[in-house]
This record gives structure tokens, C-alpha cells and sequence, in this order.
């Protein structure tokens, strides 16, 4: 019963942590990561440990999962060079640069422990990094690159972790031995997760029920982990491509309604997961530290502080000469604009869950396992801390540059969508009700017409005065319920078609 009202106190702070975020423009992984170090050190905390064989399938499969399905694959495209550049040649690079640093601060720690380590702190982000853009203005082109680049990192990162874990396990392993069961497992993600993908798609156009849907959809995140860690396939690849051949294929066969759902609830699990994982790690500190003796004490803050500068030189140090920003031309204004985008994108490197999921997910009797541990989650929060609460303000400073492309398609895709709606209004529907829906669309077409890029506005011209008119509609309802006049089973029913109605009517950037 302890642990239960633990939990509960610890979900309950969970969101006072993310309101206070959202009130100050903050990733709310950097308040949790504070709020979990500072449960380290409160009397009578539970000693929660989490089977480490779990921890990776938890935490990761569906935070990749809910990454995967909302990837552009277009976009994605279109910037694969920096993209690749990141996601595989700066994990590289930054694994290299700590395992290095590693083996200089502590001369005992095996090569393999060091690599481990180095993989665990390579990979960013794209939770507290997003967090962050919803409260400063980043160009499309860059924000995309972020995502893009956390999605592939971590197959990287995993990859080069799983090979370190297992030769630091078995004291060491013969590259001519693993190189060809390991890249076999590569391909064979990489063909399995679209073929999953497929097959998952047409079984879903028989499930209409949203909660047995959703419910199918958590299946296949934990089971096709299993799966594929139980073939010695990348449980990452697997995922991520399952989930990005998904969202191509179901948005025609997924009903409104499960999807309107599924969408909350996936927002709601990937924050209770970082919650979860947060918390986790940081009641691990104080007993790490107190098995620690002086002289290691000094050793593992020293090595915390040697990686968490390490990972942020070397990103920078990866983004300046890169081709990320390379459209913003040659001229003076361009340069600047070059050096700024390559700035924000290089403060952006912020580490959590992936990290924190990788640290937890160590054997017991791995070599140096705690000093492994300590170093992960000071890294963690150090880039969560410092360049979280910091990057906004950056932003906002640098001020880059953005043609919209995003509204821009948007507004044309609108556009078309309404003539579309407007031709089928147009075949043989003489009742009163197409009559006024054709006045409506032929009214948003018309400022759509007027405008300079052919957007259509967000909302018909009626949508002000609907929304009106369903909160006089939802307050007598209500005052019928208090009243007495309709029981809670109708009110509710109603309460339902005016959320469906409002929600219809109202701008997404409102909701």
C-alpha cells in the first residue's frame, strides 16, 4: 500500500512539475529530472528497482512507437543528409569522444563499459526538445531535422549499446563473429517492421471499437519489442518502421473517434512513462552514493561533469560544419543566419528518457554499473536543465528565419478539401441543409481565392457563431441536469454530441 501512495503523490507532483513547465516555457522533463533527484534524498522512499530486461521494452517501445507514427517520411527525405549526419555520424562521433574521456577519468573501466557508456549519453531527445518548440518559434525545416534525427539516434545508439553490454558482459567478443548475425538482424528489422506494419493495417479495419483498439495498439508496441529481441533483431527498427508504415496506411481505415482518443492517450502514457522513468532513476542516487567512497565519489562527479561537457562540445562541434543549415546562402545575412541555426540546433541536444531507459536497462553485475548510472543521469540533467531552460530564450534571440511551409500547405490543402466538400454538395442535393452548407464553403473558398498563396482560413464562416450557440446549448442542458429535469445518462449523451460539435467547429491551436 506504501509504494501505491507513492505512486499516486509522485503523478499528482508529475503535473504541478509540467503546469509549472508550460507557465514558464520549460521542457517538463527538465522539472521532472529536479523532481526525481530531489526524491533521492526525502526519508522513506520506497526502493523501487526495475527488472532490467524490462526496462528498455517500458520505457522505449512506445515512446518509438508514438515517435514513429507521427515521423514525416517526406520530410524525412528531403533533409536525409544532416539527418543521417546526426543520427548516426554524431552518435558515433560523441560515443567515441566519451568512451575516450571515459577511459582517461577512470583507467579501470573496461573498453566495452566505456563504449556502453558513451552510447547510453549519445542520443538526444526529441521529448524535451519538442516541449521547448511549442513555446519559441523554430523554422520548420530545423524543428524537423530534431525529430528526425531523435527517431534515428536511437536505433544507432541501441545498437552500438547492445553490442557494448554484451562483449563488457562476456569480456570482450570477436568482430568477425558478431558482424555478420548482427547486420542480418539489421536487414531483417528493416524488412519485418513495414511487413508487420502492413499485415497490422488490414486486421485493424475489422476492430471499429476504440478502446479494443487502442488496447491492440500497445500489443503491438510490447510484442513486436519481445519479438525482436527475442530473434536478436533491433527492437528499435522494428518499431519505428512498424509505426511509420502505419501512419501511411490507416489514416483511411482508423474511425474518428478511436483516433481522436488514441491520440490522448498516447500523449497521456508517453509522460507517464517519463514520470515513471525519471522517478525511477532518481532514487537510485543517493544509495549509488553512499556505496561510493569518498575517493569515488569525487571520481564519478568528475566524470559526470567531463561527459556532459564532452557531449555538448561535440555536438556542436558536429553541427557547425554540417550541411543542416546549409540553404541560408553565402551572404552576409545568410552566414549569420547559418551560425544561428546551427547554434540552436546544436543547444537542442538534450538527453532523457532514451538515456535514463538505457541506464536502467544495465545488468547488476555489469562492471562499473553505478558509475555508469550516476554519470547518465547528471548528463541528463545537466542538458535538461541548462540548455532546456536556456534554449528558448535563445530562440527567441536568434530570431531564424521561416516561410511557414507547414500553413502555407495547410491553407491550399484546406483550400482543396472545402472545393472538394463543395462538389459533392453540388451532385443532385437540393435540400435546404446542402443549400446552406454550399453558402458556407463557397464563402471560405472565396477568402481562400482573395488570399495571396490561396489559403483557406482555418474555420467556415459560421464556426464563431456555432460555437456560440452550442455553449448556450450545453449551459441549458446543464441547468436542465440541475434541475432535475434529465438524468445524468442523458446528460451525458449530450454533453458528448456538443463535444464532438465544438470540437468540429473550433481552431486546433484553441483546443
Amino acid at each position: 500500500m506504501l509504494i501505491f501512495e507513492w505512486v499516486v503523490g509522485v503523478l499528482f507532483g508529475a503535473v504541478l512539475l509540467s503546469a509549472l513547465a508550460r507557465r514558464v516555457g520549460a521542457p517538463y522533463p527538465a522539472l521532472l529530472a529536479l523532481g526525481g533527484i530531489g526524491l533521492a534524498f526525502v526519508p522513506g522512499v520506497p526502493d523501487l528497482r526495475l527488472d532490467p530486461q524490462f526496462a528498455l521494452a517500458l520505457f522505449l517501445a512506445p515512446v518509438l512507437l508514438d515517435a514513429g507514427y507521427d515521423a514525416s517520411v517526406r520530410d524525412m527525405r528531403a533533409n536525409w543528409r544532416p539527418v543521417l549526419g546526426l543520427a548516426v555520424g554524431a552518435v558515433a562521433a560523441t560515443t567515441l569522444a566519451v568512451a575516450t574521456v571515459a577511459r582517461l577519468v577512470v583507467p579501470d573501466m573496461p573498453l566495452a563499459a566505456c563504449v556502453a557508456l558513451g552510447a547510453v549519453v549519445a542520443p538526444p531527445d526529441a521529448v524535451a526538445a519538442l516541449a521547448v518548440l511549442r513555446h519559441a518559434p523554430m523554422p520548420h525545416r530545423l524543428a524537423t531535422i530534431l525529430r528526425a534525427e531523435s527517431l534515428l539516434n536511437d536505433a544507432a545508439s541501441l545498437l552500438i549499446y547492445r553490442l557494448a553490454v554484451g562483449a563488457a558482459m562476456a569480456g570482450g567478443f570477436s568482430a568477425s563473429e558478431v558482424a555478420p548475425t548482427f547486420l542480418l538482424g539489421v536487414v531483417a528489422s528493416l524488412a519485418a517492421g513495414p511487413a508487420l506494419g502492413l499485415l497490422s493495417v488490414a486486421l485493424m479495419r475489422r476492430v471499429r471499437d476504440p478502446a479494443s483498439a487502442i488496447v491492440l495498439q500497445f500489443v503491438a508496441a510490447f510484442g513486436l519489442w519481445l519479438a525482436a529481441e527475442r530473434l536478436e533483431m533491433s527492437g528499435v527498427l522494428v518499431v519505428v518502421t512498424y509505426a511509420m508504415t502505419v501512419a501511411r496506411h490507416a489514416p483511411g481505415v482508423t474511425p474518428p473517434r478511436a483516433r481522436v482518443i488514441s491520440y490522448a492517450v498516447w500523449d497521456t502514457t508517453v509522460f507517464v512513462l517519463n514520470v515513471l522513468a525519471f522517478v525511477l532513476i532518481g532514487i537510485q542516487i543517493d544509495p549509488i552514493l553512499g556505496r561510493l567512497s569518498g575517493a569515488d565519489q569525487w571520481q564519478a562527479v568528475l566524470l559526470a561533469a567531463a561527459t556532459y561537457a564532452t557531449v555538448t562540445l561535440v555536438r556542436f562541434a558536429w553541427v557547425l560544419p554540417t550541411t543542416a543549415t546549409h540553404n541560408f546562402g553565402l551572404s552576409e545575412a545568410g552566414i549569420r543566419a547559418r551560425l544561428g541555426a546551427g547554434t540552436a540546433v546544436g543547444w537542442a541536444g538534450m538527453r532523457g528518457i532514451v538515456t535514463v531507459a538505457a541506464a536502467l536497462a544495465l545488468p547488476g553485475e555489469f562492471p562499473h554499473r553505478d558509475l555508469v548510472v550516476f554519470t547518465a543521469f547528471c548528463v541528463v540533467l545537466g542538458t535538461l536543465v541548462v540548455q532546456g531552460l536556456t534554449l528558448s530564450p535563445l530562440l527567441n534571440r536568434l530570431r531564424l528565419p521561416d516561410d511557414d511551409p507547414v500553413g502555407r500547405e495547410a491553407g491550399r490543402a484546406r483550400a482543396a478539401a472545402y472545393q472538394a466538400a463543395l462538389d459533392s454538395l453540388a451532385a443532385g442535393a437540393d435540400e435546404p441543409q446542402a443549400d446552406a452548407l454550399r453558402a458556407e464553403f463557397r464563402a471560405a473558398l472565396a477568402e481562400a481565392e482573395a488570399h495571396d498563396e490561396g489559403r483557406a482560413p482555418e474555420t467556415l464562416p459560421t464556426d464563431a457563431a456555432r460555437r456560440r450557440a452550442i455553449a448556450a446549448a450545453r449551459d441549458a442542458v446543464l441547468d436542465l441536469r440541475r434541475r432535475g429535469r434529465i438524468g445524468d445518462d442523458a446528460y451525458y449523451l449530450l454533453e458528448e454530441e456538443f463535444d464532438w460539435a465544438e470540437l468540429n467547429a473550433t481552431p486546433r491551436g484553441e483546443t
